[in-house]
Order: C-alpha cells, then structure tokens, then sequence
C-alpha cells in the first residue's frame, strides 16, 4: 500500500505515541510494584502522551516518518533505583520492562492484523491491516533501538550492570557521548545495518510472508 509522505506521519504517528507511552509507563509502574514511586509523584503513571513526549524526539519522528522511517523518543521516566528493594536485579527489570511493552505491542498488532485479514475486507480492510503492520514495525524498531547498549538507551544500563557496574547514574552521565554515537548511527549506513541485521529478522518472524 502507497502512500503520500503526509499520509505515512497520519497513520504512524497515533501509532508511534502509543508505542512510547506504554514503553515508558512499563517502566515507570514496573518501578512502582518493585517500590520505587518516583514516577508516580513526577505524575509520569499516566497514559497521557503529554507526560511523556520529549519535543526533540516528537520532531524528529515526523521528519523520519515523512521518508519513511518512522523514529523517535520520549522523555525518559525518572526512576530511583537506591529506593528498589533488590537494586541491582529490579534495575534490570525495569529496564527491559519497556522493550518488553514493545514487544507485546507488536504481537498484539498481529494478532489484530490476523483477524483483518481473515474478516477485513475492501479498501477499509486493507488500511486498517496497513495500519497494524506499522504497529508491528514502530515497536520492533523500538525495541531492538532501546537494546542497543548505547547510553542513554535502556540496553547500556543492562550491559552495565552485567559488566558488574554498580554506579546507576554512569550511563545518564555517558549520555552526551552515547548521543553523538546515535546521531551517527541514524545518518550513515549504520541504521540500514541495524534494520536490515536486527530490525527485519523479527518483522519477517512476526508478519505473514511477502507483507512486508
């Protein structure tokens, strides 16, 4: 299905905002129940998209999506990890907690674009089931993005801990560098080798044959 650049940022838009709120309230509620209630005071509990959207990253989702990529970010979720009852394994929980959101996302766009498939019908069917498939892409591509151990991502604090790292604020302080490594990463080849290498695999897995 073909669309207009416009059209591509009208339908993945909605779709990228609920992807990241979720990402972020995962962490935010996962910290919660593993007693840490710092998001809660931020009032960042919430399915709001305000409370979580990060301007720089909002921006540069509509000029991604508008050639057809489709990648942002949002505010990262203020978590306190001295105040966790188990800090070094909760910080790991809560940190994949939000990958895994996207992850779970993307199986429930599939499992909404089975049922299109099999019931949808006409030019309506095949635009929700365009839509579904952009729901799949959006949260793999946010997904396997927050995994790579890059500062500030969430895979650099899991890498760190792993490496025995006990200092919970190191990657936020790594940030500026891990910064200039993305922005390289997303302007050279280096994210079509992302997409084609870790991106695509999962997609193919998840989406029926010659979908995509």
């Amino acid at each position: 299905m073909s669309l207009s650049p416009v059209a591509e940022i009208v339908v993945k838009l909605p779709v990228f905002l609920l992807a990241i709120v979720l990402h972020e309230l995962a962490h935010g509620y996962s910290a919660y129940l593993l007693g840490d209630d710092t998001a809660k005071r931020a009032g960042r509990l919430t399915l709001s998209p305000l409370a979580h959207l990060d301007p720089l990253g909002t921006i540069v989702f509509v000029i991604s999506a508008y050639f057809g990529i489709g990648f942002g970010w949002a505010k990262p979720v203020p978590i306190s990890v001295h105040r966790m009852r188990h800090p070094r394994r909760d910080e790991i929980i809560v940190t994949l907690a939000g990958p895994t959101s996207n992850f779970l996302q993307a199986l429930a766009w599939v499992a909404l674009l089975s049922l299109v498939t099999r019931y949808g019908a006409g030019p309506a069917g095949r635009a929700l089931a365009y839509f579904c498939v952009m729901g799949v892409a959006i949260n793999v591509v946010l997904m396997m993005f927050n995994l790579l151990p890059i500062p500030p991502l969430d895979g650099s604090h899991v890498a760190l801990r792993i490496l025995g790292v006990n200092d919970p604020h190191l990657a936020d302080r790594l940030a500026p560098l891990g910064f200039l490594v993305l922005f390289i990463l997303v302007s050279t080849p280096g994210f079509d080798w992302f997409y084609l290498y870790l991106v695509q695999p999962i997609l193919r897995w998840l989406l029926p044959g010659g979908i995509l």
